[in-house]
């Protein structure tokens, strides 16, 4: 990673901050790592904000703390979740040249671990708020540098709005970066859950065996027209050409999933369910497009004018159990 500027002395150091962060939905997914270390994606991706789905975390580093302590939605944490943030604050330490040990509280607005994105704001507000507690001076592409190595995608929850992720070739050069500001188009991200628990294979574990399924060299193949199409179609705010590639996308990327080895289904009879209510719905004249993380829960496209319509008949469906509107949003910031 790029060196910081320069650090603060200490005693010009916070040594507290507090940063929100949104989740995100990638409309051009990445499935698949080419350095799981350093959390490299095998492509680009194209992301929007969510301006109702985040994760506020404060970071304060104490003298004489014998270990890091993690108070996650108000209950203390330890594990594999604890060891994954001091881990990470590790890195921020060694940045910053301190070894003093951190409280951190976060809190997250919607379901954590449910295909919802919640490591992306997660990652984004604690490597925000640990680096300006720590007295370091990251810039945007440093900072989503940073959260990269947290969680993959939590790099897309740096910039603001609508955001492109590089690959890159190596860990300097995977970043994002805004394509578009979030009031560049009014467009809506409805979010129709349908399942609040823990997904049992995460993420990462999805990763690792994505190269199994004997689709995936194709999907890869064709990412790059397939990013240069949408950008264009996002350009000129083309919303029938964008949709039908992200709907489109959704399916590829889950069709690697299900023939991967062993065969992931992230779906569940629900989420089948609105997929085939969104293109029944387009067809008498109520133009949505579905997309789908790693988890059953339904991400649904749509125009700000046709938000409250699409929420009514959400709400509607047996088996929606929530449903969250969002705007295009800014990325992280302090509070």
């Amino acid at each position: 990673m790029q060196k910081p500027t320069q650090k603060a002395p200490e005693s010009n150091r916070l040594m507290r901050a507090t940063a929100q962060a949104p989740a995100n939905i990638a409309l051009i997914k990445f499935w698949g790592k080419r350095n799981e270390t350093l959390r490299l994606p095998m492509n680009d991706s194209i992301s929007l904000n969510l301006s109702s789905a985040s994760t506020v975390t404060t970071v304060e580093f104490i003298n004489n703390l014998r270990e890091d302590k993690l108070i996650l939605d108000g209950l203390s944490v330890t594990g594999e979740e604890k060891s994954r943030v001091t881990k990470h604050l590790n890195v921020i330490r060694e940045m910053a040249k301190i070894s003093t040990k951190a409280i951190v509280t976060t809190n997250n607005n919607f379901p954590r671990g449910a295909g919802m994105a919640s490591s992306a704001s997660g990652f984004a507000a604690l490597s925000k708020a640990a680096s300006v507690a720590a007295g370091l001076k990251l810039d945007e592409r440093q900072l989503s540098i940073l959260a990269r190595l947290g969680s993959g995608s939590a790099c897309r929850s740096v910039p603001d709005g609508w955001v492109e992720w590089k690959e890159g070739k190596d860990s300097n050069s995977s970043y994002a970066h805004s394509i578009h500001n979030f009031d560049y188009w009014d467009i809506c991200d409805v979010i129709a859950i349908v399942e609040k628990e823990k997904k049992k294979v995460t993420s990462t574990e999805g990763h690792a065996i994505a190269e199994s399924s004997p689709f995936y060299k194709t999907r890869i193949k064709d990412m790059g027209g397939k990013i240069k199409k949408i950008k264009k179609y996002i350009k000129t705010k083309n919303f029938t050409k964008m949709g039908e590639i992200v709907e489109s996308e959704a399916l590829n990327m889950h069709a690697v999933m299900i023939t991967s080895k062993p065969a992931l289904i992230y779906w569940n009879g629900i989420t089948l369910k609105l997929m085939v209510c969104v293109r029944e719905w387009r067809e008498e004249g109520l133009e949505t497009y579905f997309t789908i993380d790693a988890g059953p829960n339904v991400h649904i496209i749509c125009r700000q004018k046709d938000a409250q319509t699409l929420v009514k008949k959400l709400k509607d469906v047996e088996g929606v159990v929530d449903v969250v509107t969002n705007e295009v949003s800014r990325g992280v910031h302090l509070l």
